[in-house]
């Protein structure tokens, strides 16, 4: 199967904190499910053990860490909340990328119930359990991106339909001198020497010309009409101060490529 490569995102990598061992777990290109890796084996030098899991997540080229953090059941914070809190605050000394928090309660349990469901012997589960207990903080984690990017996703989606409506309400249909009517889009009122203008675009276009022509009209505020511009010259500079205030927030070459 053949995969866009904007499908595969900067891995996660997590680390379980603990006095003894750290234990470290990584997603898969797509950041669809954790995996086991290491375990890392402390010092006796705490700035030695930061350094050390820093380069371990330099080294698998990840976009975030993940810490674990671990907490009494009820919530409260316990000893080892404190440990663990003063190791991320130094890790986050000695990399520049993003790491996040992840609540690490009954992990390890999970971890010892898979290695008695794998027939690991008890004198063996030291040398895996924090490495799966790093997956389970991993999975956690993931999980709660999904839900956050769906969400981004709905909120992009639902601010893409306001978009629309808001065009919608934008147009307004525009009458000749022969009774034609005919409807407009509206893209912006500008001011020049003391007078208003209103910039218009035809809404449904029938010709690629007319896709790229702007019609401006005065605004007579007075009477609430718009007045056909009739001489060239002024026509002409108003577009030109049309196409420069559009450059302020749209790009020039694309406010110049549109015709009187």
């Amino acid at each position: 199967m053949w995969y866009n490569n904007s499908m595969i995102k900067k891995r996660a990598i997590a680390f379980d904190i603990g006095d003894k061992r750290i234990g470290v777990a990584i997603s898969d290109p797509f950041n669809e499910y954790a995996m086991p890796c290491e375990t890392y084996f402390r010092t006796r030098n705490f700035d030695a053990d930061v350094t050390a899991i820093a380069k371990i997540a330099q080294e698998r080229g990840v976009g975030v860490i993940v810490c674990g953090m671990p907490v009494n059941f009820d919530g409260t914070e316990s000893v080892q909340t404190v440990k663990t809190r003063d190791f991320i605050e130094a890790l986050k000394t000695k990399t520049a990328l993003p790491v996040e928090i992840e609540d690490e309660r009954f992990t390890t349990m999970q971890a010892r119930e898979t290695q008695i469901m794998g027939g690991v012997k008890r004198d063996e589960r030291k040398k895996t359990i924090d490495s799966i207990a790093a997956s389970y903080i991993l999975e956690s984690w993931l999980a709660r991106e999904k839900i956050r990017e769906k969400k981004e996703n709905e909120m992009k989606d639902e601010e893409l339909m306001n978009e629309y409506d808001d065009e919608e309400e934008r147009i307004i249909e525009l009458e000749d001198d022969e009774g034609n009517v005919e409807k407009f889009l509206h893209i912006a009122t500008i001011e020049y020497k003391g007078a208003m203008y209103c910039v218009f675009q035809k809404a449904e276009p029938e010709t690629e010309e007319e896709e790229d022509e702007v019609v401006i009209f005065k605004l007579d505020q007075e009477n609430e009409m718009l007045l056909p511009l009739e001489d060239e010259q002024l026509l002409d500079e108003v577009f030109a101060e049309f196409a420069h205030q559009y450059e302020d927030f749209e790009d020039a070459d694309e406010a110049m490529s549109l015709d009187q």
